[in-house]
């Protein structure tokens, strides 16, 4: 009669942590996609700035950050936003400035647990440098 008393216990045991187990395995797949999520905004601001200062071209720099931001749902130009300060029309992005893109996500998440979170990834780089 003791392995069945120890057996019972066991499965008292499994069935209390097993909520615990699952929220802390549905936790680290939320952190693992924000993670990933953040480097792909991070990667999409650079790249977008890096356009900004070569080709001064607005639309040209932040078409790179759709391009460059493989994201589900994607980003869109609405998402992206360009600052280089003293610019002017003739000069977007005149020499010594710095160039600045930030681009902003909302990360839905797969659990509904909490959320959606408010991302943001930003790259700077000097005009004409």
């Amino acid at each position: 009669m003791g392995s069945s008393r120890e057996r019972g216990a066991a499965a008292v045991e499994f069935a209390l942590l097993l909520p615990v187990l699952i929220l802390i395995l549905l936790g680290i797949m939320e952190f693992g996609r924000a993670f990933n999520t953040q480097a792909v905004l991070t990667g999409a601001a650079r790249e977008s700035v890096r356009v900004m200062v070569i080709s001064e071209d607005t639309s040209r720099a932040k078409t790179a950050a759709v391009t460059a931001g493989v994201l589900r749902p994607e980003l869109t130009a609405s998402n992206i936003a360009i600052t280089v300060p003293g610019s002017t029309a003739a000069d977007p992005c005149p020499a010594g400035s710095t160039a600045s893109v930030t681009v902003s996500y909302s990360l839905s998440t797969l659990t509904g647990i909490a959320g959606p979170f408010n991302m943001t990834g930003k790259g700077v780089m000097l005009c004409g440098g």
